[in-house]
């Protein structure tokens, strides 16, 4: 068995044996032009380190280069990605000087959540303002960055599991949006030890009970 990986002109290859990846890699060569780069270590600006457990997929240069963006590389840390106070609304606070700058920071952090699950809700959250983010939405923006600049060793850790049980856990918070009074839903799905598929998303409808809204 062979799995192949391609987006646009980068593939990532392998096989269940080193004799097929390398049959695999010759039939490909034969009809493209390739250039075989040995063992993973980037893809799409995703970094692969290997250790005895297994892999560790990280975007740490990534991280670094958000930060820089956004003024904060020196920024004072922060142990969690949102604080504890109630929501803010959609019209809560005077608008932002630069929008557009609020949009690219946001859309940088999608891409973030690829490897730090961690912060898929907060950047859900400060996701739903872009299209009129104001103060509030940008500290809380700000907040993320400062987690990050505190966590820029973590990953998603990859390791080989004697289990191979699917496994899904999913929560909601009832109502949470101050304006939409829509649910927000979230899910972390297993595969054996390994975290392979989780998301945090808006409800398409605002749901009358939290038995509905966990349904």
């Amino acid at each position: 068995m062979a799995y192949l990986l391609l987006y646009v002109d980068d593939i990532i290859l392998t096989a269940s044996s080193a004799q097929l990846l390398r049959q695999v890699i010759s039939a490909l060569q034969q009809e493209f032009a390739m250039k075989d780069l040995g063992e993973l270590h980037h893809f799409l600006g995703m970094q692969v380190q290997r250790n005895v457990d297994g892999m560790v997929l990280s975007q740490r240069q990534y991280m670094l280069n958000i930060l820089d963006r956004a003024g904060m590389a020196e920024c004072k840390p922060c142990t969690t990605p949102v604080d504890t106070n109630p929501k803010v609304s959609a019209d809560s606070g005077a608008p932002v000087a630069d929008p557009s700058d609020y949009r690219s920071l946001a859309g940088a952090l999608q891409y973030l959540t690829f490897t730090r699950p961690d912060i898929a809700y907060a950047v859900q959250q400060v996701c739903l303002y872009m299209h009129d983010p104001r103060e509030p939405h940008l500290a809380a923006l700000k907040r993320i960055l400062r987690y990050i600049r505190g966590t820029l060793h973590l990953g998603l850790h990859l390791r080989p599991s004697i289990l191979d049980d699917l496994v899904v856990y999913s929560d909601v918070d009832w109502a949470g949006c101050p304006n939409t009074r829509k649910s927000t839903s979230g899910y972390a799905v297993f595969l054996g030890d390994n975290l392979v598929s989780w998301s945090s998303k808006c409800q398409n409808t605002v749901s009358r009970s939290s038995a509905e809204a966990e349904c």
